[in-house]
């Protein structure tokens, strides 16, 4: 498989990428409550989860309050604190190895 032109892959076009993605997150949350209230085939769960997990985290919260959906419902709700739990740690992790704070070459 052919990889990406490195011109692809830039800051500028990863920011868009995740606004896109929190914005199908917050809009998958809408689509699925509307779809509860209608009676209508529902999203899964998984589904949810996946945008959450890939990224979508922010718009996922978003919409999950602004709808009032999925908000008493476990294990979702604990699984979705996981994720971004998961994501925080993970920013903060680069973040410190980023800014040169811990010094890796010392262990290995």
């Amino acid at each position: 498989m052919d990889t990406p032109p490195a011109s692809l892959l830039t800051p500028a076009n990863a920011v868009t990428a995740l606004i896109a993605l929190n914005f199908l997150a917050f809009a998958a949350f809408g689509l699925d409550k509307w779809k509860a209230e209608t009676g209508r085939w529902r999203t899964s769960e998984a589904t949810l989860l996946w945008l959450a997990f890939v990224g979508g985290s922010p718009g996922a919260y978003l919409g999950r309050h602004l709808f009032r959906h999925k908000t008493r419902k476990q294990p979702f709700v604990s699984n979705l604190h996981g994720i971004a739990f998961l994501q925080v740690a993970g920013l903060c992790g680069w973040a410190v190895w980023k800014l040169g704070w811990i010094d890796l070459s010392a262990v290995l």
